[in-house]
């Protein structure tokens, strides 16, 4: 399936580009998302004329995420969780966790844009947490585990 992205698509490529996509993830995910439209003669007129108009988008879209990653550099968030005496969590922290404890502490994130690269914590102590905040904008976040028994 020929698509043209509407948007910067991770791994994919940039807006305007005409890539060659399974249908599965071309239809369940890039068309209805807004991120990619069918490359039909019609629709790369369309977006021609578009063009401007969606880089301009994309850029401002890349300067806020710029200016939040900016404000949570160096942000550390501490995380409070059932633990054995060991340091062993009972369950483990995962990415909603994250999220709603950043967003406690006033800064808005959401649960999509943690990426826990080694699975979910079940120990407690610091971690380090990637936040992408846009496929050109990855900020490492601290999360500090403490236990409570």
């Amino acid at each position: 399936m020929q698509v043209i992205l509407l948007q910067k698509v991770a791994n994919l490529g940039n807006i305007g580009d005409l890539v060659s996509v399974k249908s599965g993830y071309g239809r369940n995910f890039l068309l209805p998302k807004g991120k990619a439209t069918v490359a039909t003669p019609d629709n790369v007129k369309k977006f021609e004329a578009r063009r401007s108009e969606l880089e301009k988008a994309a850029h401002d879209e890349l300067a806020a995420a710029q200016a939040r990653g900016a404000k949570l550099s160096g942000f550390k968030v501490t995380v409070m969780a059932k633990a054995g005496t060991e340091g062993k969590l009972f369950g483990s922290v995962g990415t909603a966790d994250i999220a709603e404890a950043c967003t406690r502490a006033g800064f808005k994130v959401e649960r999509a844009e943690v990426d826990l690269q080694g699975g979910l914590i079940r120990n407690t102590g610091d971690h380090i947490v990637k936040l992408i905040l846009h496929t050109d904008v990855v900020v490492d976040l601290t999360v500090t585990v403490l236990g409570e028994e």
